[in-house]
């Protein structure tokens, strides 16, 4: 019942990064986008994640109860260490939330429109730059349980060179993500071509700000490039999701967006597995000390079984009714056209 437990960690954190990532995304191409041609982005980007941008928390939630409820030494650790990340990652969900509701249906067109979008855009920006942080912060080896000073155990361990090349890394990741999402949904051309534009842009600062998570992991003494030498799943993995964006930069030319998109998820799930071969079984890596990983700091007995029994049973719900919601969303703007 455990690898259920930890295949549905998995499953959940991969899916928030992706549809999660193209969420956040969506502000961010916002963000770079000439202002003359915002107001029309916008219309594109109420349309494509209206119906879903709140179901897509549904996957971090579920990750956070499984880490509570299944990994408690991991939970605590994440919480207490990184709590200041956590907070701001948290505060710009909300905010973004609050600023994507107002702006659309505020009744009134006034000066807080400017403020709404200005939170909006920011809160995208930041929202995937601390996830990124946390999980740099949570393999960097900067974690000291036995920290003396504050700066030492709630601020060294996020607030360093690695964790933050991760956190720009992931920003470029979910810009990306948005800019394919975004072609497909773009009617008007010269949005489209935005998007198109955007999303080779982000090509490029995924790979520049990829060479620079590599970078911060020799100046930071991480031992990443080493070890994923030795790996060969992993090496493959990298190889593949390079090949992929490749691909998916001649693809842009093409306009099959089905392909482009499929392209984009599976370079994001590649470098993910990547990581994750690399780092399973550990999760968050001690400065000293042992790592904590699946096995050391699972629940024991029925803790882990109701667990896994809860999301088995919970997954033949929610499933059904997330692609039911979004075969509805296709429907409803395929029968609004006509």
């Amino acid at each position: 019942m455990l690898y259920v437990v930890i295949i549905f960690l998995c499953l959940a954190l991969l899916l928030y990064v992706i549809l999660g990532g193209a969420d956040f995304g969506a502000g961010i191409v916002e963000m770079f986008t000439p202002a003359s041609s915002r107001e029309q982005l916008r219309d594109t980007t109420y349309k494509t994640i209206g119906p879903i941008w709140e179901a897509n928390h549904m996957w971090l939630i579920i990750a956070i109860v499984i880490l509570f409820v299944g990994f408690p030494p991991i939970y605590t650790t994440l919480s207490v260490h990184l709590h200041i990340p956590l907070a701001l990652m948290l505060i710009g969900i909300i905010g973004r939330g609050t600023a994507f509701i107002f702006r659309h249906y505020d009744a009134y067109e006034d000066e807080m429109q400017k403020v709404y979008n200005l939170i909006f855009t920011y809160s995208s920006l930041i929202t995937p730059f601390f996830l990124g942080l946390i999980f740099g912060a949570a393999v960097g080896g900067q974690i000291d349980t036995e920290a003396a000073t504050f700066y030492d155990g709630y601020i060294k361990p996020w607030l360093n060179f690695f964790s933050i090349s991760v956190g720009l890394f992931t920003v470029a990741i979910c810009g990306l993500l948005a800019s394919v999402f975004l072609i497909g949904e773009s009617k008007n051309s010269t949005i489209r071509l935005i998007v198109v534009r955007k999303a080779k842009q982000f090509i490029i600062a995924s790979v520049l700000t990829g060479g620079i998570v590599f970078l911060a992991s020799i100046t930071d003494e991480v031992p990443l490039i080493g070890l994923l030498l030795k790996e060969i799943i992993t090496i493959g993995m990298l190889i593949l999701a390079t090949l992929a964006m490749i691909y998916l930069w001649i693809s842009l030319k093409n306009g099959n967006q089905v392909l482009v998109r499929l392209l984009s998820g599976f370079v994001v799930s590649a470098i993910l597995l990547a990581f994750g071969y690399h780092y399973f079984p550990d999760l968050v890596i001690i400065k000293s000390g042992e790592n904590l990983s699946f096995y050391n700091s699972s629940a024991t007995g029925k803790p882990i079984e109701t667990l896994a029994w809860a999301l088995l049973i919970g997954s033949v719900f929610i499933l059904p009714s997330l692609f039911y919601l979004l075969y509805s969303f296709q429907k409803n703007k395929v029968t609004t056209q006509h």
